[in-house]
């Protein structure tokens, strides 16, 4: 598959359809960052009148999923993903457009060459920063990711 925002779009509609139907989608797609953005609406909210905590989280995760997958299908190896842990921090109300953010491609690239030279396994935090129509930062998730290359 080729990495387009086109077509993670579909994977994500097939694939993870809670994310689609709440408003998720893949904005852009580099080697070294992705980006996703999600609408507040009366679908995805909470009983504050902002967007539910999970489908930040869901926006969130894609953007550093996205990354380990397309760093995966680089590599061109049978590779497993799984997050193990993840953090967040809310820090202002998420209303409006959300778009979020994760620019650690490049550590992922090196985090699978890793696990590709010493057939370990290897985890990865991953960082993705949600910011409303201001720019204003409300939410800030990290991601354990375990990958290892499978024999």
């Amino acid at each position: 598959m080729k990495f387009t925002p086109f077509k993670l779009n579909l994977y994500m509609f097939f694939k993870l359809p809670s994310a689609f139907w709440a408003g998720v989608r893949v904005k852009s797609i580099t080697a070294e960052q992705c980006s996703t953005k999600v609408t507040h609406r009366w679908f995805n909210q909470n009983p504050f009148n902002s967007m539910y905590f999970a489908v930040q989280a869901m926006a969130a995760e894609f953007t550093t999923g996205a990354l380990v997958m397309y760093q995966i299908k680089q590599a061109n190896l049978n590779i497993s993903m799984l997050v193990a842990r993840n953090k967040a921090i809310f820090t202002k109300k998420a209303t409006g457009k959300i778009v979020f953010l994760c620019k650690e491609g490049e550590l992922v690239k090196e985090t699978i060459a890793n696990a590709i030279t010493t057939r370990e396994g290897q985890t990865i935090w991953l960082t993705s920063i949600g910011l409303n129509s201001k720019g204003e930062q409300v939410s800030e998730f990290q991601f354990e990711w375990t990958i290892k290359v499978r024999q």
